[in-house]
């Protein structure tokens, strides 16, 4: 079952709101790239638990834009540890224009599908989504 957009025309598959609120609920899964295929967002790679950031970044294509979620894991200032749903917008420079377009219309859409985002990231290359940038944006 998907849910259509009127606007973009971009459908969302269930499985995109399902294996969010899995790692939103249970943290079954440290990240998921999603990809926008035949008009409709689907599920591209869950990375498990114990996957690292780099582990992450290596799922993004270097010429192609996906959307991603993050479980960022850290500690504050007062040595509590905490966790923040990051939202990722990756668009490098090097992807077609049409894909950009497509992504950049169809995120708003598709990020409101998945309650529960706390933070979110565009990126067009990945100094832009280093952990540096996780760690100031999570406070």
């Amino acid at each position: 079952m998907v849910s259509a957009n009127a606007a973009s025309g971009m459908a969302v598959h269930d499985d995109c709101k399902l294996k969010f609120m899995e790692l939103k609920t249970k943290r079954t899964y440290r990240f998921i790239v999603f990809k926008i295929e035949d008009k409709q967002v689907i599920v591209e790679k869950l990375g498990e638990p114990a996957e690292t950031y780099e582990d992450f970044t290596k799922c993004l294509p270097d010429n192609e834009c996906r959307y991603a979620v993050y479980d960022f894991d850290f500690m504050t200032q007062e040595n509590v540890p905490k966790s923040r749903i990051f939202f990722v917008a990756w668009s490098p420079d090097t992807s077609r224009v049409r894909s950009k377009m497509i992504y950049a219309s169809s995120k708003d859409r598709f990020k409101r599908e998945l309650d529960g985002i706390q933070v979110e990231l565009q990126a067009t290359d990945p100094t832009e989504m280093g952990l540096d940038v996780f760690k100031s944006r999570a406070n």
